[in-house]
C-alpha cells in the first residue's frame, strides 16, 4: 500500500483536486486527531478558497473509501487519523479533551487471551480509555 494519504487516494482512483490534496497534505502531516473545524483552519492557512463545505465532503470521501478512521470520544466532534497508522489505543483526559496515545503489549496479549477464551480469532479492535488526572497525595 502506498505510504501518503494522497498516493493511496490516487491508487484507489479517487480524483485528487488542488484542494483535496491541500487538504490530504494538512491530514498526512497532523499528529493530532483533528476535527473537520480545525482540518478547515489548517487548509483554509494553505488555500484561503477552501470551503467548509469541501473539508466536511473530502473527509467523507476520504473515511468511504478506507483512507482515514472516524473516531468519536464523546465530545460531540468526530475526529480523524490515517487508516493506515500503527496500531495504537488511546486515552482521553475527561478535563482538557487531550488524547493520548499508547501501546502497551500486556493489554494487546490479554484481548487475543480473551477473544481465544471466547472462541474468537481476533481480527482488531479499538480501545478508547477516559479519564481524569490522578491527584497525588
Amino acid at each position: 500500500m502506498p505510504d501518503t494519504i494522497i498516493a493511496r487516494c490516487e491508487a484507489r482512483g479517487l480524483r485528487m483536486t488542488g484542494q483535496r490534496r491541500t487538504i490530504a497534505a494538512v491530514l498526512e502531516e497532523s499528529d493530532d486527531h483533528p476535527d473537520v473545524e480545525e482540518l478547515y483552519a489548517r487548509a483554509t492557512a494553505k488555500d484561503p478558497g477552501i470551503s467548509i463545505a469541501t473539508v466536511y465532503r473530502t473527509v467523507k470521501l476520504f473515511e468511504e473509501a478506507g483512507i482515514l478512521d472516524r473516531l468519536e470520544f464523546g465530545d460531540g466532534r468526530a475526529r480523524y487519523e490515517d487508516a493506515e497508522r500503527e496500531h495504537h489505543d488511546h486515552l482521553i483526559d475527561l478535563a482538557t479533551g487531550e488524547v493520548i496515545e499508547f501501546v502497551d503489549p500486556e493489554i494487546e496479549v490479554l484481548q487475543e487471551k480473551i477473544a481465544a477464551r471466547l472462541g474468537y480469532e481476533l481480527r482488531g479492535h479499538r480501545l478508547e480509555l477516559y479519564g481524569v488526572k490522578r491527584r497525588d497525595k
